[in-house]
């Protein structure tokens, strides 16, 4: 356990994640079987999760800037590639959640660090941190280059069946995904939060047969962020 975990300081309504990921493989979180290459790039993520008295628990996502050569117009959670001075995945993750969203460090509280994880599109390999966010502040684009947008996504909307597709990617693969706020949430995001959901004891029965094409769903998000513009 890197000593910059501090998994006792867990509020309740996170402690069944952290014990349903105790032990988890990297094959139980991803749906690809591509073992990472050796020199695989290394990066890592912060999931991190708050509470608002408005809508409950949430997470933190970030919407990739289209112009980005690595998953362009993705939304992701915040993180990226690690600086040779960082000391470790949490370094990295919470130093990138700065960077891009304005997370402040001093107010999130690194609770796990899950198994690396391989995205072939990049190349990356990725250290996913859970974190809760103890002490919230605004967040926002930092860096408009990079960061379209910054949101926090309330996990009862995630868990909502009716934002709940799979989605088949023009090379095959078919994977969960989310439409909800506007955005679609596929990809490596996609697939981790819905591990996540499961081992939190928070997802509800779906209909996994409903699958969209890549195209469709992103059209579909669109279609709906438009409603809530116009809201």
């Amino acid at each position: 356990m890197s000593p910059s975990l501090q998994p006792e300081r867990a509020p309740g309504w996170l402690r069944p994640l952290l014990s349903g990921v105790q032990g988890v493989g990297a094959t139980e979180l991803v749906h690809h079987r591509m073992p990472p290459p050796a020199d695989g790039r290394r990066a890592a993520v912060l999931v991190l999760f708050g509470d608002e008295a408005d809508h409950g628990p949430d997470v933190l996502l970030v919407e990739r800037a289209s112009t980005l050569r690595d998953h362009a117009g993705q939304v992701a959670f915040p993180g990226g590639g690690a600086d040779d001075g960082d000391p470790d995945a949490v370094a990295t993750a919470l130093r990138e959640a700065e960077e891009e969203a304005g997370v402040e460090p001093d107010g999130v509280v690194p609770l796990a660090v899950l198994p690396d994880l391989f995205v072939p599109p990049s190349g990356f390999i990725v250290t996913p941190v859970l974190a809760h966010w103890a002490r919230p502040v605004a967040v926002h684009a930092v860096d408009p280059r990079e960061t379209a947008s910054v949101v926090r996504v309330p996990i009862a909307a995630l868990a909502d069946p009716r934002r709940r597709i799979r989605v088949r990617h023009p090379s095959g693969l078919i994977g969960p995904a989310f439409v909800t706020a506007g955005l679609l949430v596929w990809g490596f995001t996609g697939g981790l939060l819905s591990a996540l959901l499961d081992r939190g004891g928070w997802a509800r029965p779906w209909d996994t047969t409903r699958v969209m094409d890549l195209d469709a769903a992103w059209s579909a998000a669109k279609a709906g962020r438009q409603e809530v513009a116009g809201s």
